[in-house]
């Protein structure tokens, strides 16, 4: 009952009063109709092996002829709603474009990125978490090259010849730098930057991997980084990019979670999402600018609403006095009350309505 498409398993042992989690380990698998997938529990290292192909064949007949329909429980539906919004733009190529070699994701493997010591929060809260881990075992030593295929995305951008105010200017607003990777990396390709990004946050947060953290904050960065490129040449890649960060954010501050992902989601609200973190700034000053600005894709603004209202409502931030309603705040008679403009889909232009 899996829907066919692209799934990430993930899992984890535990003491047997079930208190106590080894680092989970995980990994993307593309479902196609009627597909077997074998794993099997090797006790010793306490990870989730693949079988020989003919091993695989025996064990997908006998699923396929119900010999182990009894012991398989159902897919849980409910869910997959929730999946299919953390996971819309994650394809095969994504995966494998980005996956480590053999596919496996666990913070075991990334002891050397904390090399020099751990320095933020979050950095801090894994490193102890893997020192405290009673799961030492042969299978969490650091495979070589076991390390994601990310994208190199520069902090800022430097070229010869240019003033100390041109190059101020151009960090100020990372639309270059966006347009500079996307061409270079992405192909210009905006699907497949959302891709990366969703693939960083489900390995972050499902599979623990300190590495994808950081690789989801560069993306975020760059991206909330913009100030001219939401409202010119990009509004639909930004409309799409809030509507994802939107759903990371709304599913990764979700109460009810229990078993081995409790831990990084206890991460998730402690550290990275304080009031004082980075991307509490970088959203304060993309509120405003939406604010600001005197003209306003329809879409773009009513997803920014949804997602400030979430920030607000989850985690009481605060990022200005109220003065109206929405969840972006306009005095009455404000001057700078956006225009928005609403795309005309049948006929391919923009109708101005203003707010």
């Amino acid at each position: 009952m899996i829907p066919p498409g692209i799934h990430f398993v993930f899992y984890s042992s535990s003491t047997r009063d079930g208190r106590e989690f080894s680092p989970t380990i995980g990994f993307f698998v593309d479902v196609a109709p009627s597909q077997v997938i074998v794993r099997k529990w090797n006790q010793q290292d306490e990870w989730l092996t693949k079988v020989s192909e003919e091993e695989e064949e025996r064990y997908s007949q006998a699923v396929r002829s119900l010999e182990f329909d009894k012991n398989l429980g159902p897919y849980n539906l409910k869910q997959y709603g929730e999946w299919r919004h953390l996971s819309n733009y994650i394809t095969k190529d994504v995966v494998e474009k980005f996956e480590p070699v053999g596919g496996e994701i666990t913070v075991t493997y990334e002891s050397a990125i904390l090399k020099g010591g751990p320095k933020t929060a979050m950095e801090i809260a894994l490193d102890t978490q893997m020192k405290k881990s009673k799961f030492t075992t042969s299978s969490t030593e650091q495979p070589k090259g076991n390390r994601f295929y990310y994208t190199s995305i520069p902090r800022i951008i430097k070229h010869k010849g240019m003033s100390g105010q041109e190059l101020t200017s151009m960090n100020l607003d990372k639309t270059q730098l966006l347009e500079s990777v996307l061409s270079k990396e992405y192909k210009d390709s905006e699907d497949l930057l959302l891709g990366e990004l969703q693939f960083s946050f489900v390995a972050f947060l499902m599979g623990q991997s300190l590495e994808s953290f950081m690789q989801w904050k560069s993306i975020v960065s760059l991206l909330l980084g913009c100030t001219s490129a939401p409202f010119q040449t990009r509004s639909q890649l930004f409309t799409k990019f809030i509507k994802v960060i939107y759903h990371q954010l709304k599913y990764g501050l979700q109460k009810e979670n229990s078993g081995p992902e409790t831990g990084i989601h206890a991460l998730l609200d402690d550290s990275w999402l304080a009031s004082d973190s980075f991307l509490h700034f970088l959203c304060k000053d993309f509120f405003a600018l939406v604010e600001e600005t005197s003209v306003v894709d329809g879409d773009l603004l009513s997803w920014t609403r949804k997602f400030k209202e979430l920030l607000e409502n989850r985690l009481g931030w605060e990022f200005q006095k109220k003065s109206a309603v929405d969840g972006i705040y306009f005095e009455e008679d404000d001057e700078y009350a956006p225009v928005v403009e609403m795309l005309d889909e049948s006929h391919g232009e923009y109708m101005d309505k203003t707010t």
